[in-house]
């Protein structure tokens, strides 16, 4: 009989080591595609809209694929379900080999397409999970320390593939501007198989952690049957996943935090190179960003739930990202890059807090709202594209059009910290 887990129990610091090593992973897979915006654009020449598609790939098959996920992680299990994301993970990496290959921007697409299809698979399992082992009211100070693995890997990105990719990227786009025939193919396939050695070693690294899960004693999580929301003189019993408003809201607002924080981290390169900054500098904006975020996670596991509570480092948050988006906008060069790279402190604490208190109160409904949660994810993969749409076919300056397409994530986040998480709940808080 597996081992398994109440809602609320802990079983020692080895569940929650896993699930940082997938966060890693996670944050390894996502961030390295910051990097491939820039270096697709190289190989391919491709304009911003396109470039962009390879966030489209890779954050719309949550919307399609996390309740699917969930079903998927009934059948077998926590575990299991983990192995089978990282095997599935290994698959779309191994892609990336015929891809450059034959040159075929589609297949990498499919390629990070299957990647995503593999995280929807991990992050159903893992994110409530990490809510679950605990009390609910310390869940963002576990997200934060697994949020701190995530964007370690982040940081570190663009120090491994940005070197590896992107190595005299200016001096190659002038060669390849000038180059014609045999010498321009020659340099473009060049360029390409750099993906070669890096994604095998990543497909490798996945099916070798896949391995040692499956010979790790994982606790499965077992959640209440029913769940009782105390109303003002009645106790009424929950029948429908749809009897939680909160939990919708919260989706929305996952959908709305992960646009803001990819606009923060996958597109700050092409913002400074906008600005005129060379693309061998903008390669490590990413990291700035993700330094920033991982200053926040550090203050969420002081602070919360001790000095605050989590509705209320949303709203702190949700403020900041409002005050650095407008200093951004009316400041130029450096200094407007410095607060984009700001926002990821502000977006720190907004995953750890918006998702324990989007799936609050759900009872045996945890592991679909969880999914439903997870499909949020999907914004990444539409606001890079409307930003682009915005600047390219609009005809604004990058900096308004990344402006009026970013605020109304703020405002939506601070209006869900303030209110939107307690609705349908009848909490005084």
């Amino acid at each position: 009989m597996p081992n398994t887990l109440t809602q609320g129990q802990t079983q020692g610091p080895k569940p929650l080591v896993i699930i940082c090593g997938l966060f890693f992973i996670f944050g390894f897979v996502t961030w390295a595609n910051g990097t491939l915006i820039p270096f697709f654009k190289l190989s391919f020449g491709l304009s911003d809209i396109q470039a962009f598609l390879v966030t489209f790939a890779s954050y719309i098959v949550y919307f399609f694929l996390s309740l699917p996920a969930s079903w998927i992680l009934k059948k077998t299990g926590f575990k299991n379900g983990i192995i089978l994301g990282l095997l599935i993970l290994g698959a779309g990496s191994l892609l990336f080999i015929p891809a450059a290959q034959t040159r075929t921007f589609g297949l990498f697409l499919t390629g990070i397409f299957i990647q995503g299809a593999a995280l929807a698979l991990l992050q159903t399992a893992s994110n409530p999970y990490l809510t679950i082992i605990g009390p609910i009211e310390s869940a963002a100070k576990r997200i934060s320390i697994a949020g701190i693995c995530n964007k370690f890997a982040g940081i570190i990105v663009p120090f491994i593939m940005g070197t590896l990719f992107l190595k005299n990227a200016s001096a190659i786009e002038k060669k390849i501007e000038l180059a014609k025939g045999l010498i321009k193919e020659q340099l473009l396939n060049d360029v390409l198989s750099r993906v070669n050695t890096p994604y095998v070693v990543l497909a490798i690294v996945f099916c070798l952690f896949a391995l040692v899960i499956k010979y790790t004693d994982l606790p499965e999580v077992n959640v209440e049957e029913d769940v009782l929301d105390e109303t003002v003189g009645a106790v009424v019993r929950h029948n429908s996943i749809f009897q939680f408003p909160h939990l919708f809201l919260g989706a929305l607002c996952i959908f709305v935090y992960v646009a803001a924080e990819v606009m923060a981290g996958d597109i700050i390169g092409v913002y400074g190179k906008a600005l005129g900054i060379s693309p061998d500098i903008s390669k490590y904006f990413t990291a700035l960003t993700l330094s920033s975020m991982l200053i926040g996670y550090i203050i969420g596991i002081i602070t919360i739930p001790k000095y605050i509570s989590q509705h209320f480092a949303l709203r702190i948050c949700a403020l900041l990202g409002i005050i650095f988006t407008i200093i951004a906008y009316l400041t130029s060069g450096y200094t407007s890059v410095i607060f984009i790279a700001l926002l990821g402190l502000a977006n720190s604490l907004m995953w750890p807090a918006i998702f324990p208190l989007g799936i609050s109160h759900l009872g045996k409904f945890t592991k679909t709202g969880s999914a439903i949660m997870i499909m949020g994810i999907a914004g990444g993969a539409i606001w890079p594209l409307l930003y682009a749409y915005v600047k390219d076919h609009l005809h604004l300056n990058f900096q308004l059009s990344y402006f009026i397409t970013v605020m109304p994530c703020y405002l939506y986040i601070l209006f869900f910290a303030i209110r939107g998480h307690k609705v349908g709940l009848h909490l005084n808080k």
